[in-house]
């Protein structure tokens, strides 16, 4: 078949055979490529937000109060979030903001530092669920404390992350793993279990039970491992959490 050329040639280039080959092979990693590429699982998407966000008029928030015994005077702590995708089915609450107000003035400088930084870190975005643990993780060289329920803190910080824990669980940034109906009715019965266990040895005089209310634990109770939290008692030989059911004996 004859091809007429109407145009002036300015070039050429002699094509082998192993030049169609070496062609074709390049082609098929390509495509190879692309594929795997294709395959790969999705990455979640984080957000992430400017630090030159413009504060809105209003913001909706949250005020926990902190007291602790190694202050005079509580800790109030307000959260304030920033609505994203207000009105529509993708609507989601992400903390913008923290302060902490106090009578106390002893430990003004570091709340401030402390309440700065966090604010920064808000508004930056992306997962900013670690600021909990690293809340969590501060210890006070002088011993922590027991607040209302028998949970251990391990300093004032310590309880500001729960605080802030506490918030993300609320607004759902954070999920707590739901505890089945199963192992709840395991603690509940080895919490009655306990109880009439101690009420037959105390022999009380006056109702010949022992009264719990659903904060408070059995007296003598020693701190759990897992869940910090003063509820380990001893069962049938063997310690066991009457809040989250952990047990030693597995």
């Amino acid at each position: 078949m004859a091809i007429k050329i109407e145009k002036k040639i300015t070039g050429y280039n002699v094509v082998k055979p192993e030049d169609k080959v070496a062609s074709a092979a390049v082609a098929a990693v390509k495509d190879a490529r692309v594929s795997d590429k294709a395959s790969e699982p999705k990455q979640a998407e984080v957000i992430q937000m400017h630090e030159s966000v413009e504060r809105p008029e209003t913001l909706v928030g949250s005020t926990f109060k902190i007291k602790s015994p190694l202050f005079e005077h509580a800790l109030y702590v307000t959260i304030n979030d920033i609505v994203l995708n207000a009105g529509t089915r993708h609507e989601q609450r992400r903390p913008f903001e923290i302060f902490i107000n106090s009578k106390n003035m002893d430990h003004f400088q570091w709340i401030v530092a402390l309440t700065r930084l966090m604010s920064a870190v808000f508004r930056k975005g992306g997962d900013v669920t670690f600021v909990v643990e690293e809340l969590k993780a501060v210890f006070d060289p002088r011993g922590g404390y027991f607040k209302s329920g028998g949970v251990y803190m391990s300093s004032i910080v310590a309880e500001i992350g729960s605080v802030v824990e506490q918030h993300m669980k609320n607004i759902g940034l954070i999920h707590d793993p739901e505890m089945d109906a199963a192992t709840r009715q395991l603690i509940a019965d080895k919490r009655k279990a306990y109880e009439a266990a101690s009420a037959k040895t105390e022999a009380s005089a006056t109702t010949g039970t022992t009264a719990t209310d659903a904060l408070t634990f059995p007296p003598g109770s020693m701190m759990c491992d897992k869940c910090n939290t003063k509820a380990l008692v001893l069962m049938d030989n063997c310690q066991t959490c009457l809040n989250c059911g952990y047990s030693k004996c597995g």
